[in-house]
């Protein structure tokens, strides 16, 4: 068949997938078409606008590199991320929510034990944070061997921190500050036309798995941060929104190895029984553009 038009094509492109094996890849092929071609006949898509659409996304795939990948940080902002983790990380009752991973995670983070310091060769200096808490079952029972990988949007204050015999972890951080996802690319040129801020509540990342339980990628916010409603990637939940309190006990600090004052951040991780659920994988930028 021949001499396709805008009311034809579609069914074409569509008829030619009907001998893909795999079911879901055809599946999701499939609807992306239908919806590629009904967008484009939606706004009656000029050509112009379609090659600086390409143009855009060829740039996206230029920005990635080992360290930074341009494609996550796209959906994120696209609030695709948070939509794909709403769809696939529903939590169970009494487990902590998920939110995005992200696109900063790093593999091979440096290992913590009980009241390790994260900021061990830390360039940003901040304000002094004493971060503890347990990891729990949904009914409040201790999990003896779990790890939390943590880390802030920047490439420092980031270790895996083991808990200890009672499931209670411990570590000494900074206090996280909001900031800006990466706009010196396509992203944020597109924030830019779009007229969307840039910025990210104040929050500390934790990947939280143990053996027979279901795996948590999550944020803790800041609470009183001037972003929570206004999330820039739309991941903050009511839920993760911690106290930092402020302590002042000269002979404590001095005992942690803090200055006097100090914050602390007390919380607790809470786990679901694996029970079949697949496990998230943790994509980091050097796993996806490899």
């Amino acid at each position: 068949m021949r001499q396709f038009n805008e009311d034809t094509l579609t069914a074409a492109v569509v008829a030619r997938l009907k001998d893909t094996k795999d079911k879901r890849f055809r599946e999701i092929m499939t609807s992306a078409v239908k919806h590629l071609h009904a967008f484009a006949r939606e706004v009656h898509l000029t050509e112009e606008e379609w090659f600086e659409g390409i143009k855009f996304l060829t740039a996206v795939g230029q920005k990635c590199d080992d360290k930074r990948q341009e494609f996550i940080l796209l959906s994120d902002i696209l609030g695709l991320s948070m939509m794909v983790c709403a769809l696939n990380h529903k939590s169970a009752p009494g487990a902590t929510e998920a939110t995005v991973l992200g696109p900063f995670f790093a593999h091979g983070a440096k290992e913590y034990e009980y009241d390790g310091d994260l900021r061990e060769g830390c360039t940003v200096k901040g304000e002094d944070t004493l971060v503890s808490g347990r990891v729990l079952t949904t009914a409040g029972k201790p999990i003896p061997n779990a790890t939390l990988d943590i880390w802030h949007g920047e490439f420092e204050l980031r270790g895996r921190v083991k808990v200890n015999a009672k499931g209670e972890f411990a570590f000494k951080s900074y206090k996280p500050k909001f900031y800006s996802v990466p706009d010196d690319g396509p992203v944020g040129e597109l924030l830019r036309a779009t007229g969307n801020h840039k910025m990210r509540p104040a929050h500390m990342h934790a990947v939280v798995s143990a053996p027979g339980y279901q795996q948590v990628i999550t944020h803790v916010f800041v609470e009183g941060d001037p972003y929570l409603d206004d999330d820039a990637v739309y991941a903050v939940k009511n839920s993760l929104v911690g106290k930092y309190r402020k302590l002042s006990n000269a002979a404590e600090a001095k005992k942690l190895g803090m200055s006097n004052p100090f914050l602390k951040l007390e919380w607790d991780f809470h786990l679901a029984p694996q029970a079949g659920v697949k496990a998230r994988k943790v994509i980091a930028p050097s796993d996806a553009v490899a």
